[in-house]
């Protein structure tokens, strides 16, 4: 089974740079990413998880509709990307369900970062996605987190995937820059021991960020990115259709693995 998710949040990274960058300019490009994420996926007929922040959902209900509209899971990722607050966990999921009108099971926070496993549960979630148990200098030291799902209370916790052994990370920064046989291979590997393979990505990442030196993104970011980043996922999935994996949501996976109700 596929778990394929896009964190769907405002483009903020240019501020991590210096930038300054408004809610509006962060919109515009998520917006075009996000519909060029849609496109991808419509023509492969896979279903994902979008971890929406309440910034995106307010700001682009028409896309929020067409995420529901063809057939994908909508889960809540923070409020505002750059300003995390503690009660994000309530407020996003209040922001979300009242934009869809539909019932939000899971939570990612922003950045991947630690979250209050009590608060997730009060808050009324089945699943929390924040975990990339891996050691990722300037972001995460997690090697002693468990690498597959696990339950915590009622709540289960679905990290990102790694590799088994040396718990490489096999998110979107690795389809950007590895070579694109190396990075199957590794998914298949990890596919092979895990049976099951959860991934992230960013709609920023499927805007053609080369094209703007302004935004001062370091290469690796930029590398690959906008359209080649859709043909790159686009093959990704076609090699894992070809191999007869399902694509399934996050709340699909809770259900089949007998997470609480």
């Amino acid at each position: 089974m596929i778990l394929l998710s896009f964190d769907t949040e405002e483009f903020d990274v240019p501020r991590e740079h210096g930038v300054d960058f408004s809610l509006s300019d962060g919109m515009r490009v998520s917006v075009e990413g996000t519909n060029r994420i849609l496109d991808v996926l419509k023509a492969n007929g896979v279903k994902a998880t979008f971890f929406c922040t309440g910034n995106f959902a307010e700001n682009a209900p028409e896309v929020m509709h067409r995420i529901m509209d063809e057939g994908h899971e909508v889960a809540c990722h923070g409020v505002d990307h750059w300003q995390p607050k503690e009660t994000d966990f309530a407020v996003s999921k209040q922001i979300v369900e009242r934009v869809t009108g539909r019932t939000v099971y899971g939570y990612r926070q922003p950045r991947m970062f630690p979250v209050s496993d009590s608060e997730i549960a009060r808050a009324g979630y089945r699943y929390n996605s924040s975990l990339n148990p891996a050691f990722i200098p300037g972001r995460y030291m997690h090697l002693t987190e468990p690498r597959t799902w696990f339950m915590k209370g009622s709540v289960m916790q679905i990290p990102a995937s790694v590799t088994p052994w040396l718990r490489f990370p096999l998110f979107w920064l690795a389809l950007h820059n590895l070579p694109e046989g190396l990075y199957h291979a590794l998914v298949r590997r990890t596919l092979g021991h895990d049976g099951y393979f959860v991934t992230y990505f960013h709609p920023w990442e499927f805007y053609d960020l080369k094209e703007h030196p302004e935004f001062k993104m370091p290469f690796i970011i930029r590398n690959h990115s906008g359209r080649q980043m859709m043909q790159r996922l686009d093959r990704l999935v076609k090699m894992l259709k070809a191999r007869g994996q399902e694509f399934v949501t996050f709340n699909e996976f809770v259900n089949r693995n007998g997470g609480m109700t």
